[in-house]
């Protein structure tokens, strides 16, 4: 083992890539994370008895790196494709589709490809509110790595409140597996999460526009009776059986920066900053935050 130990806070996918790569390479490494389950926002609590993705919706595969760890997770069986084309609603106009990238989806929720990156390497939970001493690798949104560390030019990130809803049975859609909402004021995204999860379970997961969400922050509670009103509008779904609503105070970032990760030399120690808003290229994604992940440890492998 390397004498340099490396303390990474935050449990999400850029932390969980760093620490591996950094294990791989001999290094000693901690992983603190203040939730009660690593994954950060590829959250998958148990709803009902059953995995419900309340963060990430999916995730797509552009990198090429990505792209192998993907086909290992396909081979293992904890990962499969989804769909390539979603469903674009509105309040006005009527149903259509659109197509893109292949979406990827897992039986066993988001989080559990999290956990497969991290393997052995065990998390604290714990909630710091300075740098632990020694090396440092902060892998949050901007706004929280802020409270820990210097953050150049700090992005900014949208709210988004996830609204899980339970019915009796399976609801006619108007749509196969997710919706995009447009010019809507209180919904941006759905997903039918017995599509996603592969068991057909009737349940949907909305995710409100940041507006929305900003007007609830306070008590996410209060968002779901004008999200289920929204639904009976947009798809014609009757009284929920039940619900469930999640706070992303910091969910998407709104912009980027043009690097892939920070390393910053603060005295003796080395501090780095990764994250899925650490993406140079295209919009942040999984992918982007396992690629951060990743290209932080091998920047900090020549200072430890």
């Amino acid at each position: 083992m390397s004498s340099a130990g490396v303390t990474v806070v935050g449990a999400g996918m850029s932390g969980a890539a760093c620490a591996a790569e950094l294990v791989r390479a001999g290094v000693e490494v901690r992983v603190v994370d203040r939730g009660r389950a690593p994954g950060g926002r590829m959250a998958s609590p148990t709803l009902h008895d059953r995995r419900v993705d309340t963060g990430a919706g999916y995730f797509t595969v552009r990198d090429s790196g990505f792209q192998a760890v993907v086909d290992d997770w396909h081979d293992r069986g904890l990962t499969r494709p989804w769909t390539d084309t979603f469903g674009v609603l509105s309040p006005d106009g009527p149903p259509s589709t659109k197509s893109g990238p292949t979406r990827w989806a897992t039986d066993g929720g988001l989080r559990s490809l999290v956990r497969d990156v991290l393997g052995d390497i065990p998390v604290e939970t714990a909630s710091l509110d300075a740098l632990p001493a020694g090396h440092v690798v902060v892998a949050m949104p901007d706004p929280q790595a802020a409270r820990l560390a210097e953050v150049p030019d700090p992005v900014e990130y949208e709210p988004v409140i996830a609204v899980v809803v339970g019915f009796d049975g399976r609801p006619d859609l108007p749509f196969d597996h997710a919706a995009f909402v447009n010019d809507h004021p209180d919904v941006a995204f759905l997903a039918d999460d017995g599509s996603r999860r592969g068991d057909d379970a009737p349940v949907l997961v909305v995710h409100t526009t940041p507006d929305r969400a900003r007007q609830h922050l306070d008590d996410p509670d209060a968002v779901i009776v004008p999200v289920v009103d929204a639904l009976r509008r947009l798809l014609g779904t009757g009284d929920p059986a039940w619900t469930h609503a999640h706070r992303w105070t910091f969910a998407k970032p709104a912009a980027q920066h043009d690097v892939s990760c920070h390393v910053a030399v603060d005295g003796d120690r080395v501090v780095g900053l990764a994250g899925d808003q650490w993406c140079p290229e295209g919009a942040p994604r999984v992918e982007s935050a396992w690629r951060s992940g990743v290209d932080l440890a091998a920047a900090l492998l020549p200072r430890l």
